[in-house]
């Protein structure tokens, strides 16, 4: 591996070590928007953590993935959004 590849692992490496601090906030809260916004964060690094890989790789069906999982994202926010208004905020 060049010096490249390998120091766009370890900010990969970076991004999963955040992820899992940030899951801490999505399990505990203290409110709904709380959950939601580090449910998104969550989402977001894998979509980075998949791009940094696919560049470290060279591996362009990875980033199709990301691309994907970006948009999925976005539509999973809505979506919890959305049911957290009409359920009044509590889930």
């Amino acid at each position: 591996m060049t010096l490249v590849a390998d120091a766009l692992l370890t900010a990969a490496a970076g991004f999963v070590l955040v992820s899992i601090v940030v899951l801490y906030r999505a399990v505990k809260g203290p409110t709904m928007q709380d959950r939601v916004i580090a449910v998104n964060v969550v989402g977001s690094n894998t979509v980075v953590i998949a791009a940094l890989f696919a560049a470290a790789t060279d591996t362009p069906g990875a980033l199709d993935i990301a691309l994907v999982y970006a948009l999925l994202n976005f539509l999973m926010s809505i979506a919890i959004s959305k049911f957290t208004v009409e359920r009044g905020g509590v889930l």
